[in-house]
């Protein structure tokens, strides 16, 4: 039997300071995890110049890429768990976590054997520039390679997530972060090992915050109700089902949006290295806003899911209200910073003068990616946190495939506004999830849970 105290109710008491008090460790723990990648920008776009940003930006969309499992899946579990301890039902508990770890560490493993034997077809398909293609042949490659570390953190937070625990992800995740940067230095800087030593800090951080955090569940598997023999870790089918029918919506609507980010950065590596280098802060700037979006996101859909499951309709309205009225403010926090100090912000990552020069064009579809990112944080706290697969797969191919690779190539192409283009039509496709969920909140369906 699980120990109730290993479990946080938020079926009771104010919303908002517990909504924050389960963001802020999930934001932190986010902003670690970016980090990773975020670091490596900043590391090699000092030491080694606009190629190696170039390779890490692509490496790095790439990696996102096919990590669509593990977020989309993970964040399916954490529902079913959240749900499954409003209703306190143990045994639903126990079973959903062996079925977890073994469907998404066989993924792992097979999504790296594919991407490795593809990997000079990705590179081709990308037009990755001839001036960054063997660094980031470099990075795709030892990251891959690491694939089983990060589908492997990702179990383990969701679970611990989804039974309100959001400060043990944080703890073993600000570890990693803190390897990921010592190591980068040290191999970057002082070993001189390039960009494969970059991706080498990565990988050893994100293995060891999957091996710390899965030696935690193990101590204390009795808590948790979960044995770790063998035969735990087989499929349940009944929970297996449910999580095929949640977490294939949310693994396409991740993946969806990936795969646009992958073709928009094809389009853009056409012009040139230099745009190549200015869409790796494109992306990295607006990790800021996904950090702090996916926080919200992972705390309010286990709230919504935990309420739902204890009937608790009116406390959601809260819940939501409180999400859009934080992440409003948050926003307008970061436009400030945006607008006030842009050169200070590009300057992180590059030193370039080429790059720094036409970095102004970045700016705009930087702030509405904010707002976009803002009026998400709601949508799918309400649309994952009522279980509904159905309207998760139209958010993915209405917002990761039609709007954003549409509006991108309307403003890109047609409208003559290249890069520029491209960056913000994938910025306005930001606001189609609010749109497709106000419209679920109106109709009343998210009161029954899937």
């Amino acid at each position: 039997m699980q120990s109730r105290s290993m479990i946080r109710d938020m079926t009771r008491g104010p919303v908002v300071p517990l909504l924050i008090r389960f963001t802020l460790p999930l934001f932190i723990s986010n902003a670690l995890q970016a980090v990773y990648n975020l670091v490596d920008m900043v590391i090699v776009g000092n030491y080694i110049g606009k190629a190696g940003m170039s390779a890490v930006s692509i490496g790095g969309d790439i990696l996102h890429l096919i990590t669509f499992f593990a977020m989309g899946f993970s964040s399916a579990g954490q529902v079913i768990i959240a749900q499954a301890v409003g209703r306190h039902n143990h045994e639903d508990i126990r079973r959903i976590i062996g079925t977890m770890f073994t469907f998404l560490l066989a993924l792992a493993l097979g999504m790296s054997l594919i991407c490795y034997f593809l990997r000079f077809a990705i590179l081709d398909w990308l037009h990755t520039p001839s001036a960054s293609r063997a660094y980031t042949m470099d990075y795709m490659v030892t990251c891959i390679i690491g694939l089983v570390f990060i589908y492997g953190y990702n179990i383990v937070s969701a679970i611990l997530r989804g039974m309100g625990d959001s400060r043990r992800p944080f703890v073993f995740i600000a570890l990693a972060a803190i390897l990921n940067i010592i190591l980068d230095i040290v191999f970057v800087k002082y070993m001189g090992m390039e960009v494969f030593g970059a991706a080498l800090a990565t990988v050893i951080g994100q293995g060891v915050s999957f091996l710390i955090s899965l030696l935690y569940l193990f101590l204390h598997r009795e808590n948790f109700g979960f044995d770790f023999r063998l035969s735990s870790f087989r499929i349940d089918m009944p929970q297996f089902r449910r999580l095929l029918s949640l977490g294939i919506p949310m693994a396409i609507q991740s993946a969806a949006i990936s795969f646009s980010k992958i073709i928009l950065t094809s389009w853009i590596n056409m012009f040139d290295v230099t745009y190549s280098a200015l869409a790796g802060i494109f992306n990295k700037v607006n990790v800021v806003c996904g950090v702090i979006s996916q926080s919200f996101v992972a705390a309010g859909s286990t709230m919504v899911g935990q309420n739902l499951g204890a009937k608790a309709h009116g406390r959601v309205n809260h819940i939501l209200l409180s999400v859009l009225l934080i992440n409003i403010l948050l926003s307008l926090m970061l436009t400030a910073v945006i607008l006030l100090w842009p050169d200070a912000v590009y300057g992180i990552f590059t030193s370039d003068a080429e790059v720094l020069g036409l970095a102004s064009v970045l700016t705009l579809p930087i702030i509405l990616n904010i707002y976009g990112s803002a009026t998400r944080s709601v949508a799918f706290s309400l649309i994952n946190g009522s279980g509904r697969a159905g309207l998760n797969l139209a958010v993915a191919l209405i917002d990761g495939v039609m709007a954003r690779m549409g509006l991108a190539a309307l403003l890109g192409f047609a409208m003559k506004l290249d890069c520029q283009g491209f960056w913000m039509g994938d910025s306005l496709a930001g606001f189609v999830p609010m749109l497709i969920g106000l419209v679920f909140y109106l109709s009343g369906r998210w009161k029954k849970t899937a």
